[in-house]
Formats: C-alpha cells, sequence, structure tokens
C-alpha cells in the first residue's frame, strides 16, 4: 500500500471499531474453553495466544467466523497443552481461611488466618499471617494482598538499588510496581521506571536482573550490542533469569492475576 494510500485510509481504519465476543471450544476431556474473540481491523492473519487472562483468537477484517473457527480447532490440542501448562502450579482464588498457601519469591509460603479489624499480610519466618475482619469481602482480600505484594517487591528493590546506581547518568525519576499484562519492567522518556508486580512472586534473582535491565536504558535506551554490554557488566548471569522467564514467565503472570483478580 503506497503511503498516500495509507493516508487516505487511515482514519477510517482508525474509526472502525474493534468487534469482540466468546466462542465456547469443546474439549476431549470434556472441558469448555471460553475462547475471546476479537476482530481487530489492524491485525493481517488469524493468530491465536494465551495469556493470564485466557484463550484469544484474533482475527482481521476479511476473515470470515467459519474461517475463524476451523483455525481453532486445527489449533486446539497447542490450546489446550498452553492452558494446562498455565494451570500447572495450583494457584487457587484466595479464599478467607480457606486458602493455605501463598507464592512468594520462588517458594509457596504457608498462610495462617486470624480474625481483625482491618485486613492486612504479616511475614513470620516462613509464615504469612492473613489478618482479616469477620465480614471481609473478597474485594477486601485482594486489595490487602496487593499491598503486601507491593511492600515486600519496594523491600527488595530498595535493598538492591543501591549498588547498581554508581556509573548510571542519572537515577529513576520515579519506581512503579504494578501488574503488567506482557512487560516486566519499562523505563519512560520522563525517567519513571516500572517493575511487573508479579516479579516478586518469582526467584529473587530473576527480579533483580529485570531491575539492572531497565536502570541500563538509563545509559542506552536501546537494545543495541553497547546496552547488552552494560547489562553483563552489572548482572553477568543475565542469561540464565532471560531463560528463566521463558519457562515461567507465563505461570508467574497467571498466578498473579488469579490471586488478584479471581
Amino acid at each position: 500500500m503506497s503511503p498516500s494510500l495509507r493516508r487516505l485510509l487511515g482514519p477510517r481504519l482508525a474509526r472502525t471499531p474493534v468487534q469482540r465476543d466468546t466462542i465456547p471450544l469443546a474439549c476431549d476431556d470434556g472441558r469448555v474453553i471460553e475462547v475471546l474473540r476479537v476482530r481487530d481491523p489492524r491485525a493481517k492473519r488469524m493468530r491465536l495466544s494465551v495469556a493470564e487472562r485466557g484463550a484469544r483468537l484474533t482475527l482481521p477484517p476479511a476473515a470470515s467466523d467459519l474461517a475463524g473457527e476451523r483455525f481453532l480447532h486445527e489449533h486446539r490440542a497447542w490450546l489446550v497443552a498452553q492452558l494446562d501448562a498455565q494451570r500447572g502450579d495450583g494457584i487457587e482464588p484466595l479464599v478467607a481461611h480457606a486458602s493455605t498457601h501463598l507464592p512468594l519469591r520462588g517458594t509457596m509460603q504457608a498462610l495462617a488466618w486470624c480474625e481483625s479489624r482491618y485486613a492486612r499480610i504479616d511475614a513470620d519466618g516462613d509464615v504469612l499471617r492473613f489478618s482479616v475482619p469477620a465480614r471481609a469481602t473478597a474485594a477486601t482480600l485482594r486489595r490487602a494482598l496487593r499491598d503486601f505484594y507491593e511492600t515486600e517487591a519496594r523491600a527488595d528493590v530498595g535493598r538492591w538499588l543501591p549498588r547498581y546506581l554508581p556509573g548510571l547518568p542519572s537515577v529513576p525519576a520515579r519506581i512503579r510496581i504494578r501488574p503488567m499484562s506482557s512487560q516486566w519492567g519499562s523505563l519512560a522518556s520522563n525517567g519513571v521506571l516500572a517493575l511487573d508486580l508479579a516479579l516478586v512472586l518469582g526467584r529473587p534473582q530473576a527480579f533483580e536482573y529485570v531491575l539492572v535491565h531497565e536502570l541500563c536504558h538509563l545509559i542506552h535506551a536501546d537494545h543495541s550490542k553497547a546496552f547488552w554490554r552494560e547489562v553483563e557488566a552489572r548482572f553477568p548471569a543475565w542469561r540464565e533469569e532471560r531463560d528463566y522467564f521463558h519457562a515461567e514467565g507465563r505461570r508467574l503472570k497467571t498466578a498473579l492475576h488469579l490471586l488478584l483478580a479471581g
């Protein structure tokens, strides 16, 4: 498509809404998977993906519903395998006085419950103590858990950060820790460094690597060879942690989503 034609069609394509609905997919084991079907005017081809929120089938404007369903059935085995891999850790939504463990720093921590006026979690050795009001709602539990995870993540960053600040041209303007859909971290042009809250669920070395990775973007904004030399100098074991995310990343994000979104 020529640049002039793209400019001509661009505004119209931009006004075309993204259409979403769900379609059921029956599995051989009797399960029915709800797949989000998204018709995106920007899509060039059909694509099936799996994330912590579930399965998604993306269709370009010209693809028919029938072609999309055929494509979905052709890749059913792959989809089931991906979903099974995600839930292999046994993480379940948080339930007061019923949940017995929580993931933290690469391990499953024992969880003990007690009643209190306010909802909060305290680390007591190898046990996490979850204090909750008698009539605490699910939203109250999830909010307390998110606050706990963010506090623990900031404590980790606070221990590591002073080690890596020397030699940097500047310091982050601010550090935000929040759930992120696909990235593990980012550095905005205004100096705000964002880190995925799911990092505190995984092993600490991997979390530390992401912090170093984003700090090195204060020196090089791209992923050039010069950038990776800076990462190598500060964190020589970065390749092992990158491999860890390839193997465990989806599981960590899914676990956080299940715990905080139910």
